[in-house]
This record gives structure tokens, sequence and C-alpha cells, in this order.
């Protein structure tokens, strides 16, 4: 049965007939009348003027940015060349880029400026520039996966993520790399490094998103996270992620690692910036049967106060050398009357270690990516140590079926156990790698929004994350938003851009 199976290939994009849903445990139309209804309320950049050189904008917000294209002060043509030519000139030492998409951005550039012309605005994105990582499709332009086997693979097709984008205004100026299959910060021309410290990676898997945001080179870029992808690159690369409720954005024309685990979602300067695109990718769509529409009613005046948040106990009371930084990310709460309240994971009943389902994702990667192994190109591979996805994908064949579904039933219980923490907090806020956080919330599917909070040394950012309910980004967002503008870490940038 097993080599009748093989001997018919199946398209990375093709799902299996199982599908995960985080709102299997709550009531959906409960959960959707609870959340802020839209439209959402953006903060007002306040007077922006045009600087007299341009390359003074690299590192202004997309609120910013928007003021000035609809202002007519700065035109999308304009801007696309900014973030192109920023791009061929710091690529050579960071390695973030692997196609430049500089003909579809200049036509597309070209009409936005038009329908300003007529008096049409599409919205806060319109004219604005932005990377994709390259796992993302979009015709007419290689899709490489980052890894030697699909370096020349172009695919028909344009991701839904960036059709929306398209439609919202957004002008895609460049493919961005990604650690190969989505691992790390090593693909196959080279390593993406850290615009803070260019000996360094940027980490992964999103590499070249955040390594482009964060030397200024676009105002945001997507990225994807299935265990750490999004968190991790921005925490070293002082930037700002957002990692949407698993289903809240379509994964049409994306690379598929883990299908009930893979997410998609913005990388950029600002919580409002990662609001403001968030707000355009979300949704429905039929093409991705895990997506869903849930309401977003994102408030920038939003009062937190008004909120039960929360602290993550044990992962606060470890001992490291990001202790400091992560005690001092709860004072501005104090700072501002605000009482968190200490919640912890119930791991003791649950009774199982979170990092005992991990195998959960080798499992379907290994299935995703078997004809690579069985082909064995997975040797063309740039990473091939222990840890990384070559040997992965090899001993994921051998996981027996009935282990997985065993470790998804246990998966039910840790959403449950969560969704019950829920019930005494709206909010939570983390160390970005504290105990189990990281894993138990991508197993769960749910949002976590990570911000800069200080240095581990010079030229070496740090970050503190959010956590909020399922499809509750509006009042994440809010949260981690009231402490990025209470702090300011994220105004400050890498020397040398």
């Amino acid at each position: 049965a097993y080599a009748d199976l093989r001997a018919h290939h199946l398209e990375n994009e093709i799902p299996p007939a199982l599908r995960f849903d985080p709102l299997m445990i709550v009531d959906a139309a409960e959960l959707a009348a609870s959340l802020e209804p839209g439209p959402s309320v953006w903060s007002d950049p306040g007077p922006v003027e045009r600087p007299d050189d341009l390359q003074q904008l690299a590192f202004a917000s997309v609120a910013e940015l928007s003021a000035l294209v609809r202002g007519r002060q700065v035109s999308c043509v304009e801007l696309a060349l900014l973030a192109l030519s920023r791009l061929r000139r710091h690529d050579p030492d960071l390695h973030c880029v692997v196609t430049l998409t500089e003909e579809r951005a200049l036509t597309r550039a070209r009409e936005l400026d038009a329908l300003l012309d007529r008096g049409e605005w599409l919205g806060p994105l319109h004219g604005i520039p932005y990377g994709a990582k390259d796992l993302l499709a979009v015709a007419g332009y290689p899709t490489t996966w980052g890894a030697t086997p699909y370096r020349d693979q172009v695919l028909d097709d344009t991701a839904t993520v960036v059709r929306r984008l398209d439609a919202a205004g957004a002008v895609l100026v460049a493919k961005l790399t990604l650690g190969a299959l989505a691992w790390g910060d090593v693909w196959f021309g080279g390593i993406t490094r850290n615009p803070w410290n260019l000996e360094q990676g940027s980490s992964g898997s999103s590499a070249g998103s955040a390594s482009a945001v964060s030397a200024g080179l676009v105002p945001f870029a997507i990225g994807t996270e299935t265990w750490g992808s999004i968190v991790s690159p921005s925490t070293r690369c002082g930037v700002t992620g957002l990692r949407p409720t698993f289903g809240r954005v379509s994964r049409a024309g994306a690379m598929a690692l883990s299908w009930s685990m893979d997410k998609i979602g913005p990388i950029a300067r600002t919580v409002e910036d990662c609001a403001l695109v968030f707000d355009a990718i979300r949704g429905a769509d039929p093409a991705d049967p895990s997506s869903v529409d849930m309401p977003f009613g994102y408030r920038a005046d939003r009062d937190v106060r008004t909120l039960r948040i929360g602290y993550l106990q044990e992962a606060f009371a470890e001992d490291g050398e990001d202790s400091t930084l992560n005690h001092t990310a709860l004072q501005a709460f104090a700072d501002a009357g605000i009482k968190l309240v200490p919640v912890n994971f119930d791991l003791a009943t649950l009774g199982v270690d979170p990092y005992s389902l991990s195998f959960v994702l080798s499992a379907e990667a290994g299935a995703a990516f078997q004809d690579l192994v069985l082909s064995g190109r997975d040797d063309e591979l740039v990473r091939q140590v222990r840890n990384a996805w070559p040997n992965v994908f090899r001993t994921a064949q051998f996981i027996p079926a009935v282990e997985y579904i065993q470790a998804n039933r246990h998966r039910t219980l840790m959403m449950l156990m969560i969704e019950y923490l829920f019930t005494r907090v709206d909010v939570y806020v983390t160390p970005s790698f504290g105990g189990a956080n990281l894993l138990l919330t991508n197993l769960t599917g749910h949002p976590q929004v990570v911000v800069p909070n200080g240095f581990l040394a010079e030229n070496a950012p740090h970050s503190i994350s959010f956590v909020g309910r399922l499809h509750d980004e509006a009042t994440l967002l809010a949260v981690a938003k009231f402490y990025q503008d209470a702090t300011g870490w994220h105004r400050r940038h890498p020397p040398g851009f």
C-alpha cells in the first residue's frame, strides 16, 4: 500500500483530509460576538513632511509613509525606487534578497500614482513597498523556498496574501530569503545576516523578512511561523512581528511545511504597522479550508487599563542572561498603574511535556517533503547537521501513525488548558523564549506579538512577547502597542544603514 501511494506524486499544496481547528474547543459564534467589531481606528501619525533626501524615509513607519503618499508629497514610484535602491545597495552585506520584483513593482507603482491622480485612494497601504518571504508564490517569478532543489522553480500562481496586498495598494519589491524549506537562516545563497551584527545570522526562518525591515530596506515584510520563525528573527533583528491565530490568514500559494501549524503574518517596525498589514491580509479564502472570517476592530486609542493583563509567572522566574530585561519590561505596566495577574500553564495536570509533541511538526514536514527524501535530492540541501531538515525528514518516515494521532489527542488537552487560562486574563506577557510558551501556543494556534525590549549587549537586540485569545488580535495588538509606546525600543536602528 505504501509503495502504491508513493508511486503517485502529490504537489506540496495538497493538504491532508484531516484539518486542525483551534475553534473546536470553543463556541465560535460566542467568541466572534465577544470580539471588537470593525472597522479599525488607526493612530494619527501627526504632521509629516517630505525630507530633502528621501533616504531619510528609510525607517519611517507605514503610517507616516501613507500620510506622505496620500498627501501627494511622495509618489508611489519614488517609494518603490527608494526600496529597490536600498535592497540593491545593502544586499551584498545582508544576503536577504532572493529575487527583486522590479518590473512588477514599478508597473504597479505607476498604476497607483494614476489612481491618486483620479482621486482614488485604496487605503493606508496604497503605494507602500514590501517584501515577501520566498515561500509565497508570485506568478512570473521564481519561488525557491530557499532550497537548492527548488531554486529554479516558477509556480504559475500568486499567493492569496500577495493578491490581497495588491488589492490594498501595497507594492511588492522583493522576494526575501528564508532558511532552506523554512529552517534557520542558511539558504542556497549563503547566510542571511543580522543588520545589528554582520558577523551573525539573522535567525530564521523568516530571515530575509526580519533583516530587510531592520535595515530599513522595506517598511514591512511578510513572514511565516510554524515554531518560532517570526518570533526568533524579529528578536534577533530588533523588529516587531505578529504571528496571527491559526486560520486567520490564508495560506493558499504558500509552501506547506506543517498543515496544522503554519501561519502567515507581518514583520514591521511598529505594532500598529503590523495591525495595518494584518487588516489587509486576514479573512477566509475558499482556497484554504482552514481560513476563517472573524471580526477585527483594532483601536489605537483603546484604554488597556480596562483589560485583564497577565504575566507568565514561571517563565519570568527562569534565571538567564535576559532576566533583567524581562523584568524591566513588566515595569512599564506598573508605572501605568496596571497590576498584572500571575498565570501559569497547568502542565502538572496535563501530565505531558509539551516538547513530547514536537514530532507533530516533524511528521507533517516529513510528509510534505517525502518526495524529496525518496528521490535522494534532500542531499542537495546546504545544511546536513543532525537537527536540520534533511535528517528530520528522513527520520520522520518512521514515525508511527498511531503515535501522531495520540500526540494530537494530547494537543486537544493543551488547547483546553490554554483556553482555561484565558478565562482569567485577556492577554499575557511572556519572555519570548521562556518556558514552553512558544511551542505550546504554536501547537494550540494562539496569536503572539513580539516587540523589542532592549539590548543584551551592544548591538544585540532582545524582545518580549504578548499572547492573546484565539482571534482576538485587536486586543493583543492594543496591549503590545501600549508597551511599545511606553518604552520606545523600536525607534533604535542598526548603525550603518
